[in-house]
């Protein structure tokens, strides 16, 4: 395992579909201290995202209100112990590491590795850990990759370290490190609010929840990455618009404008090929089509295997995406 993998050329190849892994669960019921534990840490979505005003008091953030909903696109986290004074050490493996692969990336400022000595300070534990992220969350593209790795090393720390701290307990020092870690401690469905860190659980009637949203979805990702500032900044230039590159398909198959994400308008304005991402999925029959987060990556929720097929043609063909991904949804954290 190379601790940093290279990133895919320029361009847009035709892109392969990569079936979702759905891993399993191990034991570790001993009474014996552990030396390892991995966790698979899936992606999350934003089923819907409305956008407030920024706050000063939170660093400029803006206030949110969102459903959250884990993703079944899993990146592995595991953390080992390592010999006392020899410090923390950080591997990445991967074929799409983005920007986490350049030489002058400070792997200081991973989020992982910010979870570590947050989990440490607060639990008085030693950084003599070593970190594997074993990555397939696609980077910079509004999955919550960064969030997921975070949250996945909490989670892992915990149980490594004995603590058994609830996730109530883990999430006011997740909520330090980003507005989607708390979430993504928990995954499955969830109310966000404040900057999306305030989090309550949800279930598949919640009102903001349309039919036809959870179970099967096409996620399609790029090789350009999107920076979520300038995705901010876009949107308190141009605001939420009213873009019909947001929709659902209603029962009788017929589009109409259903914008979901407030972020959508900036993200397609700066990376234009999401939008037509979008469309050609609404097209192919998908029940609903949109940015996710911050983009550029879209999520398709299908009904079923012919029309995700479907999905997942249209793309292809028309060189909408760069990467493909069938996978369902929600989905939670699995510890092992």
């Amino acid at each position: 395992m190379n601790s940093v993998d290279s990133t895919e050329s320029a361009g847009t190849p035709t892109p392969a579909v990569v079936p979702a892994r759905s891993p399993e669960s191990g034991s570790t019921e001993s009474t014996e201290p552990l030396n390892s534990v991995r966790v698979e840490c899936p992606a999350k979505t934003n089923l819907t995202l409305r956008v407030g005003e920024s706050r000063a008091e939170w660093g400029g953030r803006h206030r949110l209100d969102t459903i959250y909903c884990g993703v079944g696109i899993y990146d592995t986290v595991t953390v080992t112990r390592k010999a006392p004074g020899t410090g923390f050490s950080l591997e990445l493996a991967g074929s799409h590491l983005g920007d986490l692969a350049l030489d002058h990336a400070d792997m200081r400022r991973n989020h992982a590795v910010m979870a570590l000595f947050a989990l440490a300070e607060a639990a008085g534990q030693s950084t003599d850990v070593g970190i594997t992220l074993e990555k397939r969350i696609p980077v910079g593209a509004g999955l919550g990759g960064g969030s997921s790795d975070a949250a996945g090393t909490l989670l892992a720390l915990n149980r490594l370290w004995g603590l058994n701290w609830p996730v109530e307990r883990l999430r006011p020092i997740a909520a330090k490190l980003g507005a989607d870690m708390p979430f993504c401690l928990a995954g499955g469905l969830a109310h966000g609010t404040g900057y999306g860190e305030v989090i309550e659980t949800v279930d598949a009637g919640h009102p903001d929840i349309l039919p036809g949203m959870l179970g099967c979805m096409v996620v399609g990702a790029y090789n350009t990455q999107l920076s979520t500032p300038d995705v901010y900044r876009m949107f308190d230039a141009i605001g939420a618009g009213t873009s019909t590159d947001a929709g659902v398909n209603n029962a009788g198959g017929t589009g109409f404008t259903f914008t979901a994400n407030d972020l959508q308008n900036a993200a397609v304005t700066l990376h234009p090929r999401s939008g037509e991402a979008i469309r050609a999925a609404l097209e192919a029959g998908a029940t609903a089509a949109f940015v996710s987060g911050s983009g550029p990556s879209v999520v398709a929720c299908v009904p079923d295997e012919t029309v995700s097929a479907a999905v997942c043609r249209a793309w292809i063909n028309g060189r909408h995406v760069d990467r493909l991904f069938e996978t369902t949804a929600p989905v939670t954290p699995i510890i092992s």
